[in-house]
C-alpha cells in the first residue's frame, strides 16, 4: 500500500529537480500523476518544449505507474484549468496538487529591470495563484484535497540578490495560510515546503572563485532534490489529513517547522505616542526583539540528536 494509492496528482516543474522528483516519487507511493513542466532552458521561463514532462512521464509508464503529461505554463490561467480537465479527462480525478515550477532571476535591487522582477512574479506567486484557483472549487466540492506548494528561506529570512524571488515566496506564505484557514471546514489543506536541495536553477547562481565553486560542489553532493520531494508526497497523502497551514524546511535529511510571524513585544503609551516618544522611549524597548539583519546563513537549529540504543 502506498501513501497515494488512488489518488490523482498534479506536479507542476515535474521535468526537472525537485518537481521531477516529485512526480516519480508519487508515483512510487500509488499516485496517478500529471506531470507538468513547460521545458524551459536552463534559468527556466524560457520557451521550452514537451520532452521534460513526457520523459517523466513514460518513466513514470515504465515502472508500471499511470501518467501523462503536459507542457503549458502555470502563468496562464487558462492553461492551468486545462490541466485540471486533463487530469480529470485521463484519470477520473484530482486530490492534491504540489506545485515547485519555478525561475531565478537574480540580481542586486537597486540594477534589477522590470522585466526580472515582473517573470520571477508571475511565476511563482500568479503560478501559485493559478493552481490553486484552478483547483480549489472542485476541492471544496468534493470535500478533499492538498496543496503543497513551495516558498523560500530567500523570503522567509532574505537573501541578498533574491529581492523579486523573495517577494514571490513571501506571498506564497500568506497565499497558503489563508487557503488553509478557509479549508478546514471542507477537508481542503495547504502546507508549504522551504526546500533546501541542488537544482538547475541553484546552478545558475553565479560562482565567483574557487571557495565558492568548493562549496556549490559539496552543496550539489549533499543536497539531493529527492529529500525535499519525499516531504511533498507525505504531505500529499490523507494520512497527514491533520497537517495545514505549516511552513517545512528540508535540508538534507533534516526536517524543520518554522514559526509564523506574531508579535514578540509590546509597549503601550499612558497617553498617546508622539514621533519624539516613539524615538526616545519605544524604539529602544522594542529593540531587544528586533530581527538580525543577516539572511540565510545565519545560525538555525541544529537537529536533534539521535536517542541512545
Amino acid at each position: 500500500m502506498g501513501a497515494l494509492d488512488g489518488r490523482v496528482v498534479l506536479v507542476t516543474g515535474g521535468g526537472n529537480g525537485i518537481g521531477r522528483e516529485c512526480a516519480l516519487i508519487a508515483a512510487r507511493e500509488g499516485a496517478k500523476v500529471l506531470v507538468n513542466d513547460l521545458g524551459g532552458g536552463e534559468r527556466g521561463g524560457d520557451e521550452g518544449s514537451t520532452g521534460p514532462a513526457e520523459t517523466v512521464a513514460a518513466e513514470i509508464r515504465a515502472a508500471g505507474g499511470e501518467a501523462v503529461a503536459n507542457s503549458d505554463s502555470v502563468t496562464s490561467m487558462a492553461a492551468v484549468k486545462g490541466m485540471v480537465e486533463q487530469a480529470l479527462d485521463a484519470f477520473g480525478g484530482l486530490h492534491a496538487v504540489i506545485n515547485p515550477a519555478g525561475i531565478l532571476r537574480d540580481g542586486m535591487f537597486h540594477k534589477m529591470p522590470d522585466e526580472d522582477w515582473d517573470i520571477v512574479i508571475d511565476v511563482h506567486l500568479r503560478g501559485s495563484y493559478n493552481v490553486c484557483r484552478a483547483t480549489i472549487e472542485h476541492f471544496r466540492n468534493q470535500n478533499d484535497g492538498a496543496y503543497v506548494l513551495f516558498t523560500s528561506t530567500s523570503g522567509l529570512i532574505g537573501n541578498v540578490g533574491q529581492a523579486n524571488y523573495a517577494a514571490a515566496k513571501l506571498g506564497i506564505m500568506g497565499l497558503s495560510r489563508i487557503i488553509a484557514m478557509e479549508g478546514v471546514t471542507k477537508n481542503v489543506r495547504s502546507n508549504i515546503i522551504a526546500p533546501t536541495a541542488w537544482t538547475r536553477l541553484i546552478a545558475t547562481i553565479p560562482i565567483k572563485d574557487e571557495a565558492g565553486a568548493a562549496r556549490m560542489e559539496a552543496m550539489k553532493e549533499a543536497l539531493k532534490p529527492e529529500q525535499p520531494a519525499r516531504l511533498a508526497v507525505a504531505l500529499a497523502s490523507p494520512a497527514a489529513s491533520d497537517v495545514t497551514g505549516q511552513i517545512f524546511g528540508a535540508r538534507s535529511e533534516t526536517l524543520e517547522v518554522f514559526s509564523q510571524p506574531r508579535p514578540v513585544e509590546t509597549v503601550t503609551a499612558a497617553d498617546h505616542w508622539t514621533v519624539a516618544t516613539i524615538l526616545s522611549e519605544a524604539l529602544p524597548k522594542l529593540k531587544g526583539k528586533f530581527t538580525p539583519i543577516g539572511g540565510v546563513g545565519q545560525q538555525r537549529p541544529q537537529p536533534a540528536a539521535a536517542p541512545a540504543q
